[in-house]
């Protein structure tokens, strides 16, 4: 995406967007002049990120919902596209996390449920909710939040995080004829609270020993690249899911 690109009278919905990560990335949105519709269970979050934006001037609309709830997600788009004038943009952010889901063989197949419903399912939900509003504006652009544990054995995890990879490509496929592309983002070890919480020291060190680049992912380093997919730059471009680790896979 060249410098300074804008996403006026664009409409973005970004999941998991009480904090962190995916509060970055409705802030970005927002200041590159896209409305933007705040997805996550956490309501005290989801309202000090509306208040974020709106403190710079920008517009926002929150909804407090569990992706996993078909009618909730569904009720979701259909309220974000009435209050904001459509959908063009989903931010597939939201998403259960490695720390607790790092085993395979011991975990609790509830709890292998659990993760697959909310890694894989949900996002499935919301790309089927937007879908609509999206059709409507002539096409649009989905981003989904994998990692760079679909590329290596990580228990649970990585099995949620592979899967969604596959998901990207079948809804690109599915999707073309729309005009929406669909492709996914798979961060390394983000210096977040969120993305940092459960893992020991010694998982740190291992991480970043690997990279080749050492230290820490910055969340400025995901944002650039998510906006960059959901350009028009990146009209070309569908069905991939982009590495940004610090080449930590490439050393495999």
């Amino acid at each position: 995406m060249t410098a300074g690109a804008r996403f006026d009278g664009k409409v973005c919905v970004v999941t998991g967007a009480a904090a962190g990560i995916g509060r970055e990335y409705a802030r970005a949105f927002a200041a590159a002049g896209a409305a933007v519709a705040c997805v996550d269970l956490d309501g005290a979050g989801l309202e000090q990120t509306a208040e974020s934006i709106r403190s710079q001037g920008g517009r926002t609309w929150t909804a407090k919902l569990d992706i996993t709830d078909e009618a909730a997600v569904r009720s979701m788009a259909e309220r974000a596209a009435a209050e904001l004038g459509g959908i063009d943009i989903l931010i597939n952010n939201a998403g259960l996390h490695l720390g607790d889901y790092n085993q395979t063989l011991e975990l609790p197949v509830a709890e292998w449920r659990r993760i697959l419903d909310v890694n894989v399912v949900g996002q499935l939900l919301c790309a089927k909710a937007c879908r609509t509003a999206m059709r409507a504006r002539g096409g649009g652009a989905i981003v989904n939040q994998s990692s760079m544990a679909s590329f290596m054995g990580r228990g649970a995890y990585s099995v949620s995080k592979l899967a969604l990879n596959g998901l990207t490509v079948s809804l690109a496929g599915e999707l073309a004829p729309d005009g929406i592309r669909v492709n996914g983002i798979a961060p390394g070890l983000v210096g977040s609270e969120a993305a940092l919480q459960g893992l020991d020291e010694a998982t740190k060190k291992q991480v970043l020993g690997g990279q080749m680049i050492g230290r820490l992912g910055r969340i400025d380093d995901l944002v650039p690249t998510v906006m960059f997919l959901c350009g028009p730059d990146a009209g070309f471009i569908t069905g991939q899911t982009l590495l940004v680790d610090g080449g930590s896979v490439a050393r495999l």
